[in-house]
C-alpha cells in the first residue's frame, strides 16, 4: 500500500471512529467515479438508478426485486413473492410508496396471506 492510499484509509476509519454515525443522503451525482480503492461501490443506495429490494420478515424462501423503471413509473403495482417458497404471497406498492422509494427511503408493506399467515416486507433502495 502506497502512503497515499495508507493515509485516505487512515483519515476515513479516523473520521469515522471519531464520529456519531451519520446519514447522508444525497439526490444529486458528485461526479466521482462510484468506487473506492478496492472497487467497491460507495455510492449511497438510490432507487431511481438501480431499484429496490424487499426484506421479508419470517422468510423461507420469498423474494421481491422492484426495478428502476418501476420506481420511475410510480405506477401501483402488485408484486409475487413466491420465490423459492412452496406457497403464494403478493405485495401492492402503491404510488405514495413509489414516491417515498424515489426520495431514497425504505416503505413497509404487509404481504397478502398464504399458506396461513402474512410476511412484512421491507422496501429499501438498492
Amino acid at each position: 500500500m502506497d502512503r497515499k492510499t495508507f493515509l485516505k484509509k487512515a483519515t476515513g476509519a479516523l473520521l469515522l471512529a471519531s464520529s456519531a454515525y451519520v446519514l447522508i443522503n444525497c439526490s444529486s451525482d458528485s461526479g466521482g467515479s462510484g468506487s473506492d480503492d478496492d472497487g467497491n461501490s460507495n455510492d449511497p443506495p438510490n432507487c431511481t438508478d438501480n431499484g429496490a429490494s424487499g426484506s421479508i420478515s419470517s422468510n423461507h424462501g420469498h423474494s421481491l426485486t422492484v426495478s428502476a423503471s418501476d420506481v420511475n413509473s410510480a405506477t401501483e403495482k402488485t408484486y409475487s413473492i413466491t420465490g423459492s417458497a412452496g406457497h403464494a404471497h403478493s405485495v401492492t406498492v402503491s404510488a405514495a410508496n413509489f414516491t417515498s422509494l424515489k426520495s431514497n427511503q425504505q416503505v413497509s408493506i404487509a404481504s397478502t396471506s398464504g399458506g396461513g399467515h402474512t410476511h412484512n416486507v421491507t422496501v429499501s433502495c438498492s
